[in-house]
């Protein structure tokens, strides 16, 4: 078999879909864990399991550095490196080496830069991120762009966007098909609906597994990335798994299921889990705020996380982050991920009733309540 999505069904825009690959399946709308370097931070793979989480995302830039892709393959490939046993996709790296400004040079045969690491020189090219990602077994192979930055005037973004269209031919022709794996294009263009129009066709011609939007997230207001979404997605194939990549805030995720997206990734349930934030269904809470510490609470009496139903509360978790255990970070996280999840898995079944828009109406009061003293 090759990569299947199936449409479940749909509710106005909002989208229910199942993704069948080597490595399993996966019901979207669905958010990916990221595990950039091998590993979702703080979590063991049982615990990333335990969330709900069906797939997990790995980083070619971070993961040829270090510990390297041949390494990786000899090794028994990611899945059996990291002990995930489930899909994994990887970023094609562009992202990452966009960002270093001062230490890449960019061409049409790609992108030279030093190592962040070390100095080292490196030279990452659609057809090299195409064979590390085929190193390190990724069940979804991401095709090589360029992450157009924002702002870009038109005429920028069109010659970004241009550019990843042939890196994206080169990725495609570079691609090993196997059974249960797949590739996904990237839709770039900036904010300029014609770009995502123009970049949607030139990828259709090649022809993916699934439709990636890129370049969003990266500055540019809620509005302005549900705009570009509105005009992006209906042109995209129905059958065929479609992600908006880096994305983001549990608002920013019912939007965009409403909008049509299947798939997401973001650091920002770990991250922010690191860093002492909490989501919960009354909104985010600072849990190393002082009022936190003589609250038994549970972070969210409406979750049923390990953490949550485990008995830990805000005041636990308030003396853990403030004093620097690793205890903390790490609960937070789970509870973080497991939010997440519970998330998508109340869209899910909202698609599945036909009752997507109250959910989003009373997920849009249920945030704005806050969270009580």
């Amino acid at each position: 078999m090759t990569l299947g999505f199936a449409l479940l069904g749909a509710d106005a825009g909002a989208r229910r879909g199942r993704l069948t690959t080597a490595h399993g399946t996966v019901e979207t709308p669905t958010f990916m864990a990221v595990g950039t370097a091998a590993t979702v931070k703080g979590l063991t793979p049982a615990m990333v399991a335990s969330t709900g989480t069906g797939i997990v995302l790995g980083n070619t830039y971070h993961l040829m550095l270090r510990p390297g892709a041949e390494r990786i393959a000899k090794l028994g490939g990611l899945h059996q490196f990291m002990q995930w046993p489930g899909p994994i996709l990887t970023d094609s790296g562009g992202y990452q080496v966009m960002s270093l400004a001062g230490l890449r040079t960019l061409s049409e045969q790609g992108v030279e830069f030093r190592s962040h690491h070390d100095g080292s020189k490196h030279m990452l090219s659609p057809e090299r991120s195409t064979e590390i990602q085929h190193l390190l077994d990724a069940t979804i192979t991401m095709a090589f762009d360029e992450c157009t930055p924002f702002p870009a005037t038109e005429d920028v973004a069109a010659q970004s966007m241009a550019l990843s269209m042939r890196w994206a031919k080169r990725s495609r022709d570079a691609f090993v098909a196997r059974d249960g794996y797949g590739q996904f294009g990237i839709v770039q263009g900036s904010v300029y609906p014609d770009l995502r129009q123009q970049s949607v066709d030139a990828l259709l011609q090649i022809g993916f597994e699934g439709y990636a939007v890129g370049g969003l997230a990266v500055g540019e207001p809620q509005a302005e990335m549900f705009r570009v979404l509105e005009h992006t997605t209906p042109a995209l194939p129905a059958d065929r798994p479609r992600y908006l990549m880096g994305v983001g805030k549990p608002g920013d995720l019912v939007g965009a299921v409403a909008r049509g997206i299947d798939m997401f990734d973001c650091v920002i349930p770990t991250r922010s889990g690191r860093t002492g934030q909490a989501f919960t269904r009354a909104g985010p809470l600072n849990i190393r705020n002082a009022r936190y510490a003589d609250d038994p609470r549970p972070l969210d009496p409406e979750c049923a996380c390990p953490v949550c139903a485990g008995g830990f509360s805000r005041a636990y978790l308030h003396h853990l982050v403030r004093s620097e255990e690793m205890l903390g970070p790490m609960l937070l996280t789970w509870h973080n991920l497991s939010y997440y999840q519970d998330l998508m898995a109340m869209m899910r079944q909202a698609i599945e009733a036909g009752t997507f828009a109250q959910f989003q109406t009373q997920f849009t009061a249920d945030q704005a309540r806050g969270i009580a003293p």
